[in-house]
């Protein structure tokens, strides 16, 4: 059913495709998957990571059989051997460089092995994870802690890796907790982990005589002053769809807290619910602080226009410093999003994981076993924190004495927060982010007047999806 290509590294690489070895859409694997009372849900995205849908399916047949010591049940103890294929999602230079830091390390340490990456734009990437599981996936691939993890375990498309957990050490029971199934099974290795928050450049904000905002009056109020000096006030780029998928989340946690968030998040609640329309109409609020024409730009392109000070500030991941030389990262700084209701307070935060997984079929089981244990070390997490500095090790014992001052805040951030959520895309089942949320968050950034027709559309397509 799939065609296998070899990966030139190139982001967004398409397969030439026959009738005989076309990759199966996610269209058809909806179709396939889910009941006939889904089949009406809307499906714009998933057009836009078709050209590259080949250069994610069928790497991983590549990859060549090995052994080690213990075979294929638990870690080996001695050397393996082969080929171990990773399908990547690290397509951006800064983290790409970060893979191959610590790939190459594994491959030196075990001089029999071979580690060959398979990158595929990001993008791509996620919005055709469901093909490329059931294609012929590499040894191990990258992806997210939480929901989506889970999802993928529940439907028996990845692999049990339990016993690689039993060798972990360093690792906190929250993060243990993070990377386990709903059937109480492992599956996932975290290696880094980073904080959603509202970055901005010290140097302007001196320069220009602005304060953190505490709350939502003030950051209005500092958006204004901002607009007045010439300054768009919050950059923003939603044009791969998932970046604003982050602003409504804080929204979320802010208006109604971190419990009805993951409760809304697991279609546990009403899309119409009041509580949800109050939070498109703070968005509302606020949307014409944010940089106009958004579907239209990238996050990266957004992030540049705060390195460049042309904007003030920035909702997003602190893998904004990836667009940042290394002569500006002391000038980037972060706060949390401000405070909505005073009752609700600022302790929850968005702090997504990222590491590994492993295809349920490896080809290569031992060598991608000890490889996901090698993630989980410190080693190799400093070596990813080396190359891409905006990001903190999720390995408690990894030494923190070279951090930049911006991941020794990340870490404390954190660390003192009291709930975490990892993002919307992976809090929620997949099928609902690209098809339903993404175009819905969309459809509101073009017209925020509409937030009763908008959040009746979605509890529509939620029940369709939840009850499959």
């Amino acid at each position: 059913m799939f065609e296998s290509v070899a990966n030139d590294n190139t982001p967004g690489t398409a397969s030439k495709e026959t009738a005989m070895t076309r990759p199966m859409s996610e269209a058809e694997y909806l179709a396939r998957m889910v009941p006939p009372s889904v089949r009406g849900v809307d499906r714009r995205t998933l057009l836009r990571g078709a050209l590259g849908v080949g250069a994610l399916l069928g790497a991983g047949g590549l990859a060549a059989c090995g052994s080690g010591d213990t075979g294929t049940s638990g870690v080996p103890t001695g050397a393996v051997t082969g080929t171990v294929s990773v399908g990547s999602n690290a397509s951006d230079a800064v983290p790409k460089a970060a893979v191959k830091a610590y790939m190459d390390a594994f491959s030196k340490a075990n001089p029999g092995t071979t580690v060959k990456i398979n990158t595929v734009d990001h993008n791509t990437f996620q919005e055709n994870i469901n093909n490329y599981l059931q294609g012929s996936p590499d040894d191990v691939f990258t992806w997210f802690a939480g929901y989506r993890m889970q999802f993928f375990a529940e439907k028996g498309l990845v692999g049990d890796i339990s016993d690689v957990w039993a060798k972990i050490t360093g690792m906190s029971d929250a993060l243990k907790k993070a990377s386990t199934g709903a059937d109480g099974k492992q599956y996932f290795v975290p290696i880094t982990n980073y904080p959603w928050a509202v970055f901005y450049r010290k140097s302007l904000w001196e320069q220009r005589g602005y304060e953190v905002p505490k709350t939502l009056d003030d950051l209005k109020t500092l958006g204004a002053k901002m607009q007045k000096d010439g300054i768009a006030p919050i950059a923003f780029g939603d044009k791969d769809g998932w970046p604003a998928m982050g602003t409504f989340d804080q929204l979320n946690l802010r208006v109604n807290g971190y419990d009805f968030h993951v409760s809304l998040m697991a279609g546990k609640e009403s899309w119409t619910d009041p509580k949800v329309k109050k939070v498109f109409d703070t968005w509302a609020g606020i949307l014409p602080l944010h940089q106009p024409d958004s579907l239209g730009r990238t996050w990266q392109e957004a992030a540049q226009s705060l390195q460049q000070k042309k904007s003030g500030m920035y909702v997003l991941g602190s893998f904004v410093a990836q667009q940042f030389g290394k002569d500006e990262q002391d000038d980037l700084d972060f706060f949390t999003f401000p405070e909505v209701d005073s009752t609700i307070g600022t302790d929850a935060i968005e702090a997504p994981i990222d590491g590994y997984m492993m295809s349920a079929r490896p080809k290569n089981e031992a060598a991608a076993k000890k490889l996901l244990h090698y993630i989980s070390e410190p080693e190799a997490q400093l070596l990813s924190l080396k190359a891409d500095p905006s990001v903190i090790a999720t390995n408690e014992t990894a030494d923190q004495s070279g951090y930049t001052a911006l991941q020794k805040k990340s870490a404390e951030y954190v660390k003192s927060a009291k709930s975490i959520a990892q993002f919307m895309d992976r809090d929620t089942r997949p099928d609902f982010a690209s098809t339903v949320m993404i175009p819905a968050i969309q459809d509101f950034i073009k017209n925020p007047k509409d937030i009763d027709g908008l959040c009746t559309k979605i509890e529509a397509q939620k029940k369709s999806i939840f009850a499959s």
